[in-house]
């Protein structure tokens, strides 16, 4: 039963396309906290995640809760850790080229094409800085599922309210395929027929930089996703940055890469829009295969279940390749006792269009079927007395 209390989002009269980002080194050249945050605490970078990383060994802890949990105490009587400073650290955040317009041009150009295409981010990042980007703050993405805070009545942070790392990532896919978006939702873990997912895995893209990504992208590529992988041309590294997306390509991660350009034009601005012109032509089809399966569905509800029966093995006859099948299907037909006019005549039409039952009509079963379904009629058409003059030599 649908609980009233959160939102839900549904199933929209033109495909959607959900396209998802890690934010780290896939939106951003760096750490978000690297660019401004450590440093004002007093800290290289280096030593902040040697520390932070030391800390979640030593006492079993979550990697990202210690970062968080470090960023709180070495904050204290250096920095006011309330929301807005984060949110203000983060409109500070660089952003890879291309990145400031990407998410209104892509969803233009999915517009053009018949597609509603949503952003989401998907981050073990601080939420809190990434709302402060000017990107977000243009209303860039759908929902923003990253580590944040709670804040006490004064603003400060005084505890980790949602911590995201590499493994909780793939539910937040599984709550943007159906519509689940509230984190505190449990309609997650409801059952949806196919067609009524607001955005089936193979209508999302996953774009991610290293191992932390790994889990999303195979959990879309695996489904008929796309997961795509991005490496900065302009990193201290670059070979090391690409190095990392030929490794998922060669662990069948990823199906594509390209550079973090998100610029009009780019390999990756190209390759996505490619996408969204296949999802137009894909979703064509998936509309025709869901009509057809539910006329079929429907066509059943008007059968008893010894009809259907009798419907099912009918086609199997008819489509037999082999004499073993072949008779082994007669065996079952042998056991029904009634026929309609209709199916009687299916069966003769079989006997005849059919080389694997024509030419062993004479063997016993067969012949055993076939007088009882000739008894059955009360005119012969003209396969009904071939039938019955073969059985009769």
């Amino acid at each position: 039963m649908m609980n009233k209390k959160y939102k839900r989002e549904y199933k929209e009269s033109q495909p959607v396309l959900a396209i998802c980002y890690d934010f780290d080194r896939t939106l951003s050249p760096d750490d978000m906290q690297a660019q401004g945050y450590i440093q004002s605490v007093g800290y290289d970078v280096g030593s902040f995640w040697k520390e932070s990383n030391g800390l979640a060994e030593a006492n079993d802890m979550d990697r990202n809760l210690a970062y968080m949990y470090l960023m709180k105490e070495t904050a204290a009587g250096k920095v006011l850790f309330t929301k807005e400073k984060l949110e203000d650290y983060g409109s500070k955040v660089d952003i890879f080229p291309g990145v400031e317009d990407w998410f209104e041009r892509i969803r233009n150009y999915g517009t053009q094409q018949g597609v509603i295409v949503e952003h989401y981010i998907i981050s073990s990042g601080l939420k809190e800085m990434i709302e402060g980007t000017s990107v977000a703050k243009k209303g860039a993405f759908k929902k923003i599922y990253a580590s944040s805070f709670y804040y006490n009545a004064d603003g400060v942070a005084v505890w980790p309210a949602q911590v995201v790392n590499y493994t909780n990532k793939t539910q937040f896919l599984f709550r943007i395929e159906k519509g689940v978006l509230d984190i505190n939702d449990d309609g997650v873990n409801d059952s949806f027929p196919p067609d009524e997912l607001r955005i089936p895995f193979r209508n999302m893209i996953y774009i991610g930089d290293s191992d932390t990504d790994v889990p999303c992208m195979k959990l879309v590529s695996s489904h008929g996703g796309y997961s795509i992988g991005v490496y900065s041309e302009k990193s201290e590294d670059p070979a090391k940055d690409k190095a990392k997306v030929y490794k998922m390509m060669r662990d069948n991660r990823i199906r594509y890469f390209a550079p973090a350009d998100y610029s009009d034009g780019s390999d990756l601005d190209m390759l996505v829009k490619t996408i969204i012109d296949r999802t137009v032509k894909n979703e064509a089809i998936e509309s025709t295969y869901f009509a057809c399966r539910k006329e079929q569905i429907e066509e059943d509800k008007k059968s008893t279940e010894e009809g259907k029966e009798k419907r099912d093995l009918i086609l199997q006859l008819e489509e037999s390749r082999s004499f073993a099948t072949t008779h082994a299907i007669i065996d079952k037909l042998r056991r029904i006792t009634s026929w309609t006019q209709d199916e009687c005549d299916d069966l003769i039409d079989i006997a005849i269009q059919n080389s694997q039952v024509y030419y062993i009509l004479n063997d016993s079963d067969v012949r055993r079927l076939y007088e009882k379904i000739l008894k059955v009629n009360s005119t012969l058409s003209e396969n009904a007395q071939m039938v019955k003059k073969l059985l009769e030599k």
